[in-house]
Protein backbone atom coordinates (compact mmCIF):
# COMPACT_ATOMS: atom_id res chain seq x y z
CA UNK A 1 0.00 0.00 0.00
CA UNK A 2 1.26 3.47 -0.87
CA UNK A 3 2.18 5.86 1.93
CA UNK A 4 -0.63 8.21 2.92
CA UNK A 5 0.41 11.76 3.69
CA UNK A 6 -1.45 14.69 5.22
CA UNK A 7 -0.75 17.80 3.16
CA UNK A 8 -0.63 21.47 4.20
CA UNK A 9 0.44 24.30 1.87
CA UNK A 10 0.32 28.11 2.08
CA UNK A 11 0.06 30.79 -0.61
CA UNK A 12 0.09 34.58 -0.16
CA UNK A 13 -2.04 37.06 -2.10
CA UNK A 14 -1.76 40.85 -2.22
CA UNK A 15 -4.32 42.44 -4.54
CA UNK A 16 -6.25 41.73 -7.74
CA UNK A 17 -5.40 38.02 -7.62
CA UNK A 18 -7.59 37.69 -4.52
CA UNK A 19 -10.70 37.88 -6.70
CA UNK A 20 -9.32 35.09 -8.88
CA UNK A 21 -8.87 32.66 -6.00
CA UNK A 22 -12.31 33.60 -4.72
CA UNK A 23 -13.86 32.77 -8.10
CA UNK A 24 -12.12 29.40 -8.03
CA UNK A 25 -12.82 28.54 -4.39
CA UNK A 26 -16.44 29.66 -4.37
CA UNK A 27 -17.22 28.25 -7.83
CA UNK A 28 -18.65 31.58 -8.99
CA UNK A 29 -17.83 30.99 -12.66
CA UNK A 30 -19.97 29.02 -15.10
CA UNK A 31 -17.00 27.38 -16.78
CA UNK A 32 -13.45 26.48 -15.71
CA UNK A 33 -11.60 26.11 -19.00
CA UNK A 34 -8.27 26.69 -17.23
CA UNK A 35 -8.97 23.85 -14.79
CA UNK A 36 -10.29 20.75 -16.57
CA UNK A 37 -10.32 18.83 -13.27
CA UNK A 38 -13.39 20.73 -12.06
CA UNK A 39 -16.60 18.73 -12.55
CA UNK A 40 -19.39 21.23 -11.92
CA UNK A 41 -21.98 18.44 -11.81
CA UNK A 42 -20.38 17.38 -8.51
CA UNK A 43 -20.05 20.90 -7.07
CA UNK A 44 -23.25 20.36 -5.07
CA UNK A 45 -21.17 18.07 -2.83
CA UNK A 46 -18.71 20.84 -1.93
CA UNK A 47 -18.78 21.67 1.78
CA UNK A 48 -18.40 25.06 3.46
CA UNK A 49 -16.98 24.74 6.96
CA UNK A 50 -16.76 28.55 7.03
CA UNK A 51 -18.94 30.51 4.63
CA UNK A 52 -17.78 33.96 3.45
CA UNK A 53 -19.96 36.83 4.62
CA UNK A 54 -18.78 39.11 1.81
CA UNK A 55 -16.25 39.24 -1.01
CA UNK A 56 -12.76 38.07 0.04
CA UNK A 57 -11.06 41.40 -0.69
CA UNK A 58 -13.84 43.41 0.98
CA UNK A 59 -13.70 41.22 4.09
CA UNK A 60 -9.91 41.48 4.23
CA UNK A 61 -10.00 45.26 3.95
CA UNK A 62 -12.70 45.41 6.65
CA UNK A 63 -10.62 43.37 9.10
CA UNK A 64 -7.45 45.32 8.31
CA UNK A 65 -9.23 48.67 8.82
CA UNK A 66 -10.80 47.57 12.11
CA UNK A 67 -7.38 46.43 13.35
CA UNK A 68 -5.99 49.88 12.45
CA UNK A 69 -3.25 48.45 10.21
CA UNK A 70 -1.51 50.47 7.55
CA UNK A 71 -1.05 48.78 4.20
CA UNK A 72 1.08 49.15 1.09
CA UNK A 73 0.28 47.99 -2.43
CA UNK A 74 2.50 44.95 -1.82
CA UNK A 75 1.02 44.03 1.58
CA UNK A 76 -0.23 40.45 1.83
CA UNK A 77 -3.94 40.72 2.56
CA UNK A 78 -5.02 37.09 2.27
CA UNK A 79 -3.28 33.79 2.99
CA UNK A 80 -4.71 30.69 1.37
CA UNK A 81 -4.14 27.36 3.10
CA UNK A 82 -4.52 24.25 0.98
CA UNK A 83 -5.22 21.15 3.05
CA UNK A 84 -5.59 17.66 1.61
CA UNK A 85 -4.07 14.17 1.76
CA UNK A 86 -2.78 11.53 -0.61
CA UNK A 87 -5.55 10.24 -2.92
CA UNK A 88 -5.20 6.77 -1.35
CA UNK A 89 -6.24 8.19 2.03
CA UNK A 90 -9.67 9.21 0.71
CA UNK A 91 -10.29 6.00 -1.23
CA UNK A 92 -13.50 4.33 -0.04
CA UNK A 93 -14.28 7.00 2.55
CA UNK A 94 -17.82 8.38 2.82
CA UNK A 95 -18.66 12.06 2.45
CA UNK A 96 -19.18 12.21 6.22
CA UNK A 97 -15.73 10.77 6.97
CA UNK A 98 -14.09 13.12 4.48
CA UNK A 99 -15.80 16.09 6.13
CA UNK A 100 -14.54 14.88 9.53
CA UNK A 101 -10.97 14.93 8.20
CA UNK A 102 -11.22 18.55 7.12
CA UNK A 103 -13.07 19.58 10.29
CA UNK A 104 -10.18 18.12 12.27
CA UNK A 105 -7.74 20.06 10.08
CA UNK A 106 -9.74 23.25 10.68
CA UNK A 107 -9.43 22.67 14.43
CA UNK A 108 -5.66 22.60 13.93
CA UNK A 109 -5.66 25.95 12.12
CA UNK A 110 -7.82 27.50 14.83
CA UNK A 111 -5.14 26.64 17.40
CA UNK A 112 -2.76 29.12 15.77
CA UNK A 113 -4.93 31.54 13.77
CA UNK A 114 -7.98 33.30 15.20
CA UNK A 115 -11.28 32.06 13.78
CA UNK A 116 -12.49 35.63 13.25
CA UNK A 117 -9.68 36.24 10.73
CA UNK A 118 -10.86 33.34 8.55
CA UNK A 119 -12.80 34.40 5.47
CA UNK A 120 -13.74 31.03 4.02
CA UNK A 121 -13.06 27.31 4.40
CA UNK A 122 -14.49 25.25 1.57
CA UNK A 123 -13.94 21.57 0.80
CA UNK A 124 -13.91 20.80 -2.92
CA UNK A 125 -15.40 17.43 -3.77
CA UNK A 126 -15.69 18.20 -7.48
CA UNK A 127 -12.04 17.60 -8.39
CA UNK A 128 -9.92 14.43 -8.47
CA UNK A 129 -8.84 14.56 -4.83
CA UNK A 130 -10.87 16.16 -2.01
CA UNK A 131 -9.12 19.25 -0.64
CA UNK A 132 -9.90 22.34 1.42
CA UNK A 133 -9.13 25.98 0.61
CA UNK A 134 -8.98 27.95 3.86
CA UNK A 135 -8.43 31.70 3.41
CA UNK A 136 -7.60 34.06 6.26
CA UNK A 137 -6.38 37.59 6.83
CA UNK A 138 -2.82 37.35 8.26
CA UNK A 139 -3.48 39.34 11.44
CA UNK A 140 -1.35 38.46 14.44
CA UNK A 141 -2.76 38.10 17.96
CA UNK A 142 -1.81 41.70 18.70
CA UNK A 143 -3.63 42.85 15.52
CA UNK A 144 -0.70 43.45 13.21
CA UNK A 145 -0.89 42.55 9.52
CA UNK A 146 2.09 40.22 9.04
CA UNK A 147 2.01 37.14 6.84
CA UNK A 148 5.79 37.04 7.31
CA UNK A 149 5.47 36.58 11.06
CA UNK A 150 2.67 34.00 10.80
CA UNK A 151 4.21 31.86 8.06
CA UNK A 152 7.83 32.72 8.78
CA UNK A 153 10.89 31.34 7.03
CA UNK A 154 11.71 27.74 6.09
CA UNK A 155 12.22 26.85 9.75
CA UNK A 156 8.77 28.19 10.69
CA UNK A 157 7.17 26.42 7.71
CA UNK A 158 8.76 23.17 8.88
CA UNK A 159 7.25 23.86 12.31
CA UNK A 160 3.82 24.24 10.70
CA UNK A 161 4.25 20.89 8.94
CA UNK A 162 5.41 19.19 12.15
CA UNK A 163 2.51 20.53 14.21
CA UNK A 164 -0.01 19.71 11.49
CA UNK A 165 1.21 16.11 11.38
CA UNK A 166 1.11 15.77 15.18
CA UNK A 167 -2.47 17.03 15.24
CA UNK A 168 -3.75 14.94 12.35
CA UNK A 169 -2.06 11.68 13.33
CA UNK A 170 -3.87 11.70 16.70
CA UNK A 171 -7.10 10.89 14.86
CA UNK A 172 -5.64 9.35 11.71
CA UNK A 173 -2.67 7.16 12.76
CA UNK A 174 -2.36 5.77 9.22
CA UNK A 175 -0.97 9.11 8.04
CA UNK A 176 2.77 9.47 7.57
CA UNK A 177 5.00 12.53 7.84
CA UNK A 178 6.81 13.40 4.63
CA UNK A 179 10.19 15.11 4.69
CA UNK A 180 9.96 18.88 4.68
CA UNK A 181 11.19 20.92 1.74
CA UNK A 182 13.79 22.60 3.97
CA UNK A 183 15.35 19.20 4.77
CA UNK A 184 15.28 17.70 1.29
CA UNK A 185 15.86 20.81 -0.80
CA UNK A 186 12.62 20.18 -2.65
CA UNK A 187 10.34 23.05 -3.54
CA UNK A 188 6.61 22.74 -4.08
CA UNK A 189 5.46 23.64 -7.58
CA UNK A 190 1.77 24.60 -7.43
CA UNK A 191 -0.44 22.36 -9.64
CA UNK A 192 -2.13 25.55 -10.83
CA UNK A 193 1.03 26.45 -12.79
CA UNK A 194 0.81 23.26 -14.82
CA UNK A 195 -2.85 23.91 -15.59
CA UNK A 196 -1.95 27.44 -16.72
CA UNK A 197 0.81 26.01 -18.93
CA UNK A 198 -1.63 23.59 -20.58
CA UNK A 199 -4.02 26.47 -21.21
CA UNK A 200 -1.25 28.60 -22.78
CA UNK A 201 -0.19 25.73 -25.04
CA UNK A 202 -3.78 25.27 -26.20
CA UNK A 203 -4.15 28.99 -26.87
CA UNK A 204 -0.87 29.02 -28.80
CA UNK A 205 -2.08 26.17 -31.02
CA UNK A 206 -5.35 28.00 -31.66
CA UNK A 207 -3.50 31.18 -32.64
CA UNK A 208 -1.07 29.35 -34.94
CA UNK A 209 -3.95 27.51 -36.63
CA UNK A 210 -5.85 30.75 -37.06
CA UNK A 211 -2.84 32.41 -38.68
CA UNK A 212 -2.40 29.41 -40.99
CA UNK A 213 -6.05 29.57 -42.06
CA UNK A 214 -5.95 33.29 -42.90
CA UNK A 215 -6.25 34.23 -46.58
CA UNK A 216 -7.12 37.41 -48.56
CA UNK A 217 -10.83 36.58 -48.47
CA UNK A 218 -11.19 36.16 -44.69
CA UNK A 219 -8.32 38.39 -43.54
CA UNK A 220 -10.47 41.01 -41.78
CA UNK A 221 -12.59 38.51 -39.85
CA UNK A 222 -9.56 36.42 -38.92
CA UNK A 223 -7.67 39.54 -37.79
CA UNK A 224 -10.42 40.41 -35.31
CA UNK A 225 -10.46 36.84 -33.97
CA UNK A 226 -6.66 36.83 -33.72
CA UNK A 227 -6.68 40.09 -31.77
CA UNK A 228 -9.10 38.66 -29.22
CA UNK A 229 -6.94 35.56 -28.72
CA UNK A 230 -3.74 37.60 -28.41
CA UNK A 231 -5.39 39.81 -25.77
CA UNK A 232 -5.75 36.69 -23.63
CA UNK A 233 -2.59 34.83 -24.60
CA UNK A 234 0.18 37.45 -24.37
CA UNK A 235 -0.66 38.67 -20.81
CA UNK A 236 -0.82 35.02 -19.77
CA UNK A 237 2.66 34.40 -21.16
CA UNK A 238 4.03 37.46 -19.35
CA UNK A 239 2.41 36.41 -16.06
CA UNK A 240 3.79 32.87 -16.36
CA UNK A 241 7.27 34.18 -17.19
CA UNK A 242 7.22 36.32 -14.04
CA UNK A 243 6.15 33.38 -11.88
CA UNK A 244 8.84 31.10 -13.30
CA UNK A 245 11.62 33.60 -12.50
CA UNK A 246 11.21 32.67 -8.83
CA UNK A 247 12.29 29.12 -9.75
CA UNK A 248 15.45 30.09 -11.66
CA UNK A 249 17.76 29.61 -8.67
CA UNK A 250 16.09 26.33 -7.73
CA UNK A 251 16.46 25.09 -11.32
CA UNK A 252 20.21 25.75 -11.34
CA UNK A 253 20.62 24.05 -7.96
CA UNK A 254 18.71 20.98 -9.12
CA UNK A 255 20.81 20.69 -12.28
CA UNK A 256 24.00 20.94 -10.22
CA UNK A 257 22.87 18.30 -7.70
CA UNK A 258 21.73 15.97 -10.49
CA UNK A 259 25.14 16.28 -12.20
CA UNK A 260 26.93 15.47 -8.93
CA UNK A 261 24.77 12.37 -8.37
CA UNK A 262 25.34 11.16 -11.92
CA UNK A 263 29.10 11.49 -11.47
CA UNK A 264 28.95 9.03 -8.55
CA UNK A 265 26.16 6.83 -9.93
CA UNK A 266 28.20 3.65 -9.45
CA UNK A 267 28.32 4.13 -5.68
CA UNK A 268 24.87 5.59 -5.03
CA UNK A 269 22.77 4.26 -2.17
CA UNK A 270 19.08 3.41 -2.61
CA UNK A 271 18.26 6.85 -1.20
CA UNK A 272 20.63 8.43 -3.72
CA UNK A 273 18.96 6.67 -6.62
CA UNK A 274 15.53 7.81 -5.42
CA UNK A 275 16.78 11.38 -5.09
CA UNK A 276 18.23 11.20 -8.61
CA UNK A 277 14.87 10.08 -10.00
CA UNK A 278 13.10 12.84 -8.07
CA UNK A 279 15.51 15.46 -9.42
CA UNK A 280 14.98 14.27 -13.00
CA UNK A 281 11.20 14.51 -12.55
CA UNK A 282 11.29 18.00 -11.02
CA UNK A 283 13.65 19.26 -13.73
CA UNK A 284 11.38 17.74 -16.36
CA UNK A 285 8.38 19.52 -14.83
CA UNK A 286 10.18 22.88 -14.76
CA UNK A 287 11.31 22.36 -18.38
CA UNK A 288 7.69 21.74 -19.33
CA UNK A 289 6.64 24.99 -17.68
CA UNK A 290 9.45 26.94 -19.35
CA UNK A 291 8.48 25.53 -22.74
CA UNK A 292 5.07 27.13 -22.34
CA UNK A 293 6.57 30.64 -22.45
CA UNK A 294 9.97 30.29 -24.16
CA UNK A 295 10.80 29.98 -27.84
CA UNK A 296 7.64 31.62 -29.12
CA UNK A 297 7.34 31.28 -32.93
CA UNK A 298 8.57 34.44 -34.75
CA UNK A 299 5.29 34.76 -36.63
CA UNK A 300 3.36 34.81 -33.34
CA UNK A 301 5.63 37.52 -31.91
CA UNK A 302 5.23 39.50 -35.13
CA UNK A 303 1.45 39.23 -34.88
CA UNK A 304 1.54 40.52 -31.29
CA UNK A 305 3.90 43.34 -32.32
CA UNK A 306 1.64 44.34 -35.23
CA UNK A 307 -1.38 44.37 -32.94
CA UNK A 308 0.43 46.69 -30.50
CA UNK A 309 1.47 49.04 -33.29
CA UNK A 310 -2.09 49.20 -34.62
CA UNK A 311 -3.40 50.06 -31.15
CA UNK A 312 -0.79 52.82 -30.76
CA UNK A 313 -1.79 54.31 -34.11
CA UNK A 314 -5.45 54.35 -33.03
CA UNK A 315 -4.52 56.19 -29.84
Amino acid sequence: MKAQYGILRFAKYKGPEISHIEAHNERSKEKYASNPDVDLSRSKDNIHLISPGRKYRAEAERQIAEAGCRTRSDSVRVVETLITASPEFFSGKSLEHIQEYFSHALEFMEKYQARETMISAVVHMDEKTPHMHLCFVPLTQDKRLSAKEILGNKKKLTWWQDEFFKHMVEKYPELERGESASKTGRSHIPPRLFKEAVQLSTQREQIMQLMADTNPFNKKAKAEELELLLDIYMPGVEAMSTKLKSYDKLYEELLKEKAQLEESVATLSDEGFLRRLELKQTIKELDKLRKAVEGLPPELLQAAKSKTLNKNRQI
